[in-house]
């Protein structure tokens, strides 16, 4: 199955020192390690009849591959044999520290192109037991400068002020954003509410001169678009 499935049985300290990733790691840089050596050394220890290496690549079929793990929210992962909790923490953790080191170096900043583009930096909202409200701030090429958390609550036209959304946005020389928040029921269809507070401020950023591009509803490995629904931005 994998080029470690002989060796699955071994613990990391009964394989030859050469094929210990945290050793190779050590001595040669962590940019010689396969993606799969990289996630065992976040695992640390694997299972009983099944080191961390063996883990990981298991991990990483079941997930198909980096971009799929970095999809997979945290209950997800824990559910994989041999994770749990811990250890899906322990991956989640790594991905959000990831995310953030690239939306900090500007020459390496992800550039945000589409709804779904957006989504994948932050889709671990899905997981979030309370209603959080985020905002993607971009600049004039669409490359992320921060990813703040303005609300945790309940998100609504009475609560969100447009002063505390926009005041980040303003801080950073952001040209646009998208807002996003999730369900914790899982469903990701946009209340009357949601659509309220999105035509409130799309007209609050046509007078700042920053432009909402879009409104992400996440719910549990899903999430709804409302600029591609054609929802409050009939207007822009």
């Amino acid at each position: 199955m994998e080029p470690y499935s002989a060796h699955s049985w071994l613990t990391m300290k009964d394989l030859p020192e050469s094929e210990r990733p945290r050793e190779r790691l050590i001595q040669h840089g962590p940019g010689v390690l396969s993606t799969a050596e990289l996630l065992a050394i976040l695992l640390r220890t694997g299972r009983r009849g099944e080191n961390a290496l063996h883990l990981a690549h298991r991990v990483l079929q079941a997930c198909v591959g980096l971009a799929g793990l970095a999809r997979t929210p945290t209950h997800e992962l824990a559910r994989i044999p041999g994770i749990g909790l811990a250890k899906a923490a322990q991956i989640q953790a790594a991905l959000e520290l990831g995310r953030r080191v690239a939306a900090a170096t500007p020459g390496e900043r992800h550039q945000v192109r589409s709804a779904h583009d957006a989504y994948l930096l932050l889709a671990d909202m899905a997981d979030l037991e309370q209603e959080t409200l985020r905002v993607l701030l971009l600049d004039t090429r669409g490359r992320v400068l921060a990813i703040p958390t303005i609300y945790v609550g309940n998100v609504n036209t009475t609560l969100v002020r447009p002063a505390e959304i926009f005041r980040e946005a303003i801080r950073r020389n952001a040209v646009s954003m998208i807002i996003a928040h999730n369900h914790p029921s899982g469903d990701p269809t946009p209340s009357p509410e949601d659509i309220a507070l999105t035509r409130d401020l799309v007209a609050a950023g046509q007078l700042l001169g920053i432009r909402v591009l879009d409104h992400l509803i996440i719910g549990r490995g899903q999430y709804t678009s409302l600029r591609e629904h054609g929802v409050a931005f009939l207007t822009t």
